[in-house]
């Protein structure tokens, strides 16, 4: 897959938030992609924006007319003090976006900022049948390392995770 042109990526700001909202609303009402069940309102996902700084900030992807196809970010992955350098990515492509290497771009990117930052270790927690995102994630340097069966239920369906890790010096300097 190429690098998408004409796609850049930086911080995402306040006036982001209605895009990525949007984005991430559709997974929410139609999709397993996230196990959230409620939508964002503007207000929260303002406040979710505004709440993300350094390694943790959100990153947007935007097309040369400034439209944000997709947005990713880290957090943290556990509370307890010895996963300190291990961060959990999310990583959503505006559904008509989908295809283009968006995502690819987006994660490869976060994962750069996660290794600049110091983190040993990005795990991926995916809806086990999402196979794109799995996908992208495997060319991306994770690998499977679980599933966690029956462990969310979403659309009255019981639904399986499968865990994934890319501990970074193990990744190669760049793949898509």
């Amino acid at each position: 897959m190429s690098t998408p042109t004409g796609i850049t990526l930086r911080p995402a700001v306040l006036g982001d938030a209605e895009a990525i909202r949007t984005i991430y609303n559709y997974e929410v009402e139609n999709t397993t992609a996230t196990f959230d069940l409620v939508p964002r309102s503007l207000d929260d996902q303002q406040d979710w924006i505004a709440a993300r700084s350094g390694a943790f900030s959100v990153i947007v992807a935007a097309d040369a007319s400034g439209e944000v196809l997709g947005f990713a970010g880290l957090s943290p992955y556990k509370e307890r003090a010895a996963y300190r350098t291990s961060v959990e990515d999310s990583v959503y492509v505006h559904r008509d976006a989908h295809g283009r290497g968006i995502g690819a771009l987006l994660l490869n990117h976060v994962l750069d900022l996660a290794a600049d930052s110091g983190f040993h270790v990005v795990m991926a927690r995916i809806e086990a049948s999402g196979t794109a995102s799995r996908a992208l994630h495997e060319r991306c340097g994770f690998r499977l390392v679980g599933i966690e069966r029956e462990i969310g239920r979403k659309f009255n369906r019981w639904l399986d995770v499968a865990l994934m890790q890319c501990v970074l010096h193990e990744r190669p300097s760049r793949q898509l």
